[in-house]
């Protein structure tokens, strides 16, 4: 097969792939904050994490993806593993490097084969689902159109505050960038919301300086909480998306290069990426979405991903300007993304009720208890419990009973505090 093309013809499928995922360093950087850590030093991760990804996966799968942190897998590591169990920043980072070596064990034996045929479709396709409608609610928190009401859990923002009409503005600016399918459109999102906010007033507009050390490039992950179940439990839910998000993204986007001999190296630089990222300090990172227009760039070879990343550590040296881009220009990427991702539900099948009910747990309650792992809990608990009140005991595999025992197992340490 010939994939021998011009460098013109990468330099510019590398240049439009790095522009469409450029959103991902402000962005993720943002999410990681939470946890703990700085907002430059959450940028930092992420440039690094993208750079030696997408630089890998150039050398050695000699692929045009670009490796990035997952948006879904971001939200779990900051808002579950970290803040809903509780884990310092560096222990959170020890979940993922042990989510990583499981990852990485799949790309190297049948372990991700057996998972993937042990994990009901429904299940599956609903924690994408949830993932979705969770990053949702955090764009629609971020933009200030949902607060905390005062006789409701959630109640729509103030119509009047200068955040609520930028806001809503820059939501209405994206949807229209993202469906007329501008070029770049995230990150034309980000500066058009950046500058809304500075025409309202809640932006100054000015620079921040940063200075950089050695603990802004390398962490180090932390198993001091290796003695709590909460630890071990935060590595399943982690694994498993890592896993089956990969599989699904680099088989889709081989097809479309017509490059189904390099799944296995593709699969196995993308998990010895995702181990990467617990020493520079990131949520682990996936084979992008955004691909796709690389490939419509007609992107070929693994120069694509070799001129991305080498912009993505260019990127460093901006960090202090797009430091100051707000959370209202953030928020519409999350949304979008968060409906993009929920648009799996259509795959699971409505109509047998034991697939769909406990899959709809899984959806509304990630969300609706602000936790992934808790959310699937739910769902994992309840398919078994379905299962066996229609007779079809033959639908559980024995690794999932594992898995939903082990989830109940939470539960009761939980309510016991035992």
């Amino acid at each position: 097969m010939n994939h021998q093309v011009s460098w013109k013809s990468e330099l510019i499928a590398g240049v439009v792939g790095y522009l469409t995922t450029f959103y991902i360093v402000v962005v993720n950087g943002s999410i990681l904050s939470q946890t703990g850590i700085s907002l430059e030093s959450g940028m930092i991760a992420t440039i690094l994490a993208s750079f030696v990804g997408t630089l890998f996966m150039g050398l050695f799968a000699k692929l045009p993806l670009i490796l990035i942190p997952g948006m879904g897998i971001n939200a779990l590591f900051a808002y579950s593993i970290v803040e809903g169990t509780g884990l310092s920043f560096e222990e959170g980072l020890g979940v993922v490097l042990i989510a990583a070596i499981i990852f990485l064990i799949t790309a190297f034996s049948r372990l991700g084969v057996m998972l993937k045929e042990a994990i009901p479709n429904s299940l599956k396709y609903a924690i994408t689902v949830g993932l979705g409608f969770f990053l949702i609610l955090i764009g629609l928190e971020k933009s200030g159109l949902v607060v905390r009401g005062k006789h409701t859990i959630i109640a729509i923002g103030d119509f009047t505050s200068p955040e609520f009409i930028v806001g809503i503005l820059t939501l209405f600016l994206a949807l229209f960038l993202f469906i007329k399918d501008i070029p770049a459109n995230f990150l034309l999102t980000m500066i058009s919301g950046t500058v809304l906010a500075y025409i309202f007033g809640i932006l100054d507009g000015t620079g921040n300086s940063i200075s950089l050390s050695g603990n802004d490039f390398i962490y180090m992950p932390s198993f001091s909480a290796a003695g709590q179940l909460s630890f071990w439990l935060a590595i399943f839910p982690l694994a498993m998306i890592l896993i089956f998000e990969n599989m699904g993204l680099i088989n889709g986007q081989l097809q479309m290069l017509n490059r189904n001999e390099s799944y296995e190296k593709a699969y196995k630089v993308t998990a010895f990426s995702t181990l990467t990222c617990a020493f520079f300090g990131t949520s682990p990172t996936v084979s992008s979405a955004e691909n796709a227009a690389v490939i419509a760039s007609k992107g070929k070879t693994g120069r694509v991903a070799l001129v991305a990343s080498f912009l993505f550590l260019a990127t460093i040296f901006i960090i202090p300007w797009i430091s100051v881009i707000p959370g209202t220009a953030i928020s519409p990427i999350l949304i979008i993304v968060g409906m993009l991702m929920a648009q799996d539900i259509r795959h699971i099948s409505l109509e047998e009720l034991s697939e769909a009910l406990p899959a709809f747990l899984i959806i509304v309650m990630i969300p609706f208890t602000y936790s992934i792992a808790d959310g699937m809990a739910f769902g994992f608990i309840a398919y078994p419990i379905v299962k066996l009140a229609v007779g079809k005991r033959e639908d559980i595999s024995k690794p999932l009973m594992v898995i939903s025992l082990l989830f109940l197992f939470d539960f009761v340490v939980k309510i016991t505090g035992i």
